[in-house]
């Protein structure tokens, strides 16, 4: 009983700050280590070859695979094992049980799918704007020169060549991103910073923050933030996590799959475009998101469903 009690008293932000250095080791280190020796039966080459071909991956083809097994396995361990590991630890079982009490209806799943649809006209506003901000001197040119790199290596990971790797490339971009991304930021950073707050604004805000900016794409800052408060309200609203797992998911694969489909020349929008949509789409995507975004919580608020207050969480209260 006394170690129960202990996980329940621990500080939220200590929870944070632990989880968040965990996520970054299990991220940059453990997930890709162990994704590498994974790897290694799919690389045409030797130990030493594939180590030197990491070194600049998009030079070397024959590394699409490869890289994306390691990013899947860093995706996995860092955003998924070691966040369940150590939550488990830090508090009680009725924690983790307590991310998806909400109950989930057909009707919502599909409004979600809709809404994450029409919420990017919306949000191509803030691409083209977050693009076109100029940062002064040596700190601008060292952001855009990040920038480039990430661009660089996203290209290369997504310029598909057979209908396996667009499979591939939805495992590892979609499905296991839309629970680990979702699971911390979501399931515990913003479920600690409402434990600690008690504002579900803020704690959904600062979350999408962090969410974005770890990141580190920061020409992108703002509309993954905007997309990041989007999962986040959606979890509070319907109490379950499977809502924003659903949001976050459909989000990336949407995206993915389209680009396969303009590779083929079977679709004429470039979702890799940074420009805003026309303004007449931008305010038809306005409207729909809002009404979409009532409905969704309409749908729960009548029901009595969602919105549970940290207190009224046994896992969670202080």
């Amino acid at each position: 009983m006394e170690p129960e009690i202990a996980r329940r008293q621990s500080s939220p932000l200590t929870t944070i700050l632990l989880v968040l250095v965990s996520v970054f080791l299990g991220f940059q280190i453990v997930g890709p280590l162990i994704g590498f020796f994974v790897a290694m039966p799919f690389y045409p080459g030797s130990f030493l070859e594939m180590t030197q071909a990491l070194q600049n991956p998009v030079g070397h083809p024959e590394m699409k695979v490869p890289l994306f097994i390691m990013q899947g396995c860093a995706t996995f361990f860092g955003l998924i094992v070691i966040p369940v590991i150590l939550i488990r630890i830090l508090r009680s079982r009725q924690y983790a049980a307590g991310l998806f009490n909400g109950a989930i209806f057909p009707q919502t799943a599909l409004i979600t799918i809709a809404l994450v649809f029409v919420f990017t006209g919306v949000n191509s506003i803030f691409i083209e704007w977050n693009q076109n901000i100029s940062f002064p001197g040596s700190f601008g040119e060292t952001l855009k020169a990040l920038e480039d790199k990430l661009r660089e290596q996203t290209e290369f990971l997504t310029k598909f060549d057979s209908v396996w790797q667009l499979i591939l490339a939805v495992v590892v971009v979609s499905i296991l991103p839309g629970i680990g991304e979702e699971l911390v930021f979501r399931g515990i950073i913003q479920r600690e910073f409402y434990r600690a707050t008690r504002n579900i604004h803020v704690s959904v805000w600062i979350s999408a923050a962090i969410f974005s900016a770890i990141h580190m794409q920061f020409f992108g800052f703002i509309p993954r933030m905007l997309l990041g408060a989007l999962f986040g309200y959606l979890y509070y609203w319907s109490g379950s996590l499977t809502m924003s797992m659903l949001a976050h998911l459909f989000n990336n694969g949407m995206m993915v799959v389209a680009l396969y489909f303009y590779q083929q020349g079977a679709l004429d929008i470039d979702v890799e475009s940074t420009e805003a949509a026309p303004w007449h789409i931008v305010a038809i995507s306005t409207a729909a998101t809002g009404m979409l975004g009532f409905l969704f919580w309409k749908f729960y608020r009548e029901r009595g469903l969602g919105q549970a207050r940290p207190e009224d969480d046994p896992a969670t209260s202080l």
